[in-house]
């Protein structure tokens, strides 16, 4: 039986599958995600659900629909929408995102979210853990995939907002222009001001004209070790 616990004082309960956790990266996304209104929004690879709990509890009119190819992580999804009475608001579909064209029709959402495995399946040694691997490595899900997927699933002028690694920065902003989707924001996530960046965040429009807005840096801890006000102010601290 899942385990359900607060994620702060008077939020939502979540339930954590062992390769999917609530980790920052899911964190410093969905506080990234610019949305208002009654908008409609995906997740391409949901997992257990994390960033969809998190936008719907901080955007109470939207409605989200999370896609995930693992049967576990997408019935635990489900679970934690039901525990916090989201079921109205959210759709858990157990599917491959590199099949949306056969799933769904085109620009049916008004914007995406991913929080895509960071490295290339030739990149290291793959856990022997189907989930963890799964998490880690594109083996069943590309950042192509997610840029083709977004480019196909977001209406014109709707956006993709994706967490990556800044190593492959270039990368991702050149598939993303290829799909016609523009990059029109950019924020750096630093561990602190002596250490360089450890995660990127991107808002690309599709059918955007160019021209990106790069942000503050976002520095998760003090020169003395101490947690910023900033993070503290996302994490509900």
């Amino acid at each position: 039986m899942a385990e359900f616990n607060r994620l702060w004082d008077d939020g939502p309960l979540f339930a954590q599958a062992e390769h999917f956790k609530l980790n920052t990266d899911c964190v410093l996304l969905s506080d990234f995600v610019n949305v208002s209104g009654s908008a409609k929004g995906i997740d391409l690879g949901c997992a257990s659900g994390a960033i969809m709990l998190l936008l719907l509890a901080k955007h109470e009119r939207i409605r989200m629909t999370g896609l995930e190819i693992l049967d576990g992580a997408a019935s635990l999804a489900a679970e934690n929408m039901a525990v916090n009475r989201l079921s109205g608001r959210a759709e858990i579909l157990c599917g491959d995102i590199r099949e949306h064209r056969t799933m769904f029709k085109s620009g049916s959402y008004d914007f995406a979210v991913a929080n895509p495995p960071y490295y290339p399946a030739d990149s290291g040694q793959i856990s022997p853990h189907e989930d963890k691997a799964a998490a880690r490595t594109e083996l069943i899900c590309s950042l192509a995939d997610i840029c083709d997927a977004a480019a196909f699933l977001c209406r014109t002028g709707g956006s993709l907002f994706l967490v990556h690694k800044p190593e492959r920065l270039a990368e991702a902003m050149r598939m993303m222009s290829g799909k016609g989707l523009e990059p029109k924001r950019l924020r750096l996530v630093c561990p602190d001001a002596s250490r360089p960046p450890s995660l990127v965040l991107i808002e690309a429009r599709r059918g955007g004209k160019p021209g990106l807005k790069i942000e503050p840096v976002l520095f998760l801890r003090n020169p003395d070790g101490t947690e910023s006000e900033e993070y503290k102010k996302i994490y509900h601290r």
